[in-house]
């Protein structure tokens, strides 16, 4: 049985067929899944979620690109909803530089704030980092009792093993099945499967051959299979470690 480690079940692309969808997940392998916040409203929603489905659970937290709304009233917010029992991560959470016209400052601010949340709450963090590896290392080394997951991991495989050796788990898409997933694959090859946990990303980042359709987390059975491919490993050890990774990590 596996585990979706990052999912957006409350997106909008799941309104016509989400209470299905959900209800079949454990028929197509799917033991867990953490459904991931990315601002109030979402964080609630994911909650909400999580309190209706024994086997989802639920993150709070504000994304770069909600990095506006936070401020130390929703830090206070946040750490009342993180007592939640099915709440067990902050996030998503982290830095994002791809677009144009980002505000640098306010991403980071935000990022350090939620960092000493998670420090407070006693949880682990998922990380969003897109193009600021420079910037999210500096803030991983301010606070080194805070670690988590990167998930989506999009940096080089030396970072990734820096983050290992420092008690960070790295999680791996559908990007992980791409023709020109060189780093990807590199990663996945060279860190330690006890530190790997896969995720959707659904609706987004549907591995091949799905790609650039709506994802859900049925199929990441794509992912395992591609990373068992890597490592030379049936698929059914991949699927039991990195589920019992992912339990690790989000201490379920």
């Amino acid at each position: 049985m596996l585990f979706d480690t990052h999912a957006h079940l409350n997106d909008p692309a799941f309104d016509k067929d989400r209470e299905e969808l959900i209800s079949s997940l454990p028929e197509k392998g799917i033991e867990y899944v953490m459904n991931v916040g990315c601002c109030l409203d979402s964080s609630k929603d994911c909650i909400a979620m999580a309190e209706k489905y024994p086997f989802v659970y639920a993150s709070v937290g504000s994304h770069p690109d909600s990095a506006g709304e936070v401020c130390e009233e929703l830090m206070e917010t946040y750490l009342q909803m993180a007592k939640h029992p099915k709440v067990k991560a902050i996030g998503e959470i982290g830095l994002d530089y791809y677009y144009e016209g980002f505000d640098k400052q306010t991403q980071i601010r935000a990022f350090k704030m939620q960092m000493e949340l998670a420090r407070q709450a006693e949880l682990p963090v998922i990380i969003h980092e897109r193009d600021a590896h420079g910037d999210g290392m500096e803030v991983v080394r301010e606070f080194p009792d805070v670690t988590g997951v990167f998930h989506c991991y999009s940096g080089a495989a030396e970072m990734a093993r820096q983050l290992v050796n420092r008690g960070w788990y790295i999680g791996f898409t559908g990007v992980l099945t791409f023709k020109n997933a060189r780093k990807a694959v590199e990663t996945a090859a060279s860190i330690p499967l006890e530190r790997i946990v896969l995720e959707t990303d659904c609706p987004y980042m549907s591995p091949e051959p799905y790609r650039g359709k709506r994802n859900d987390p049925g199929r990441l059975i794509h992912m395992a299979e591609k990373l068992a491919q890597i490592r030379g490993l049936p698929v059914e050890e991949v699927i039991e470690i990195t589920t019992e990774n992912a339990k690790r990590l989000y201490r379920i």
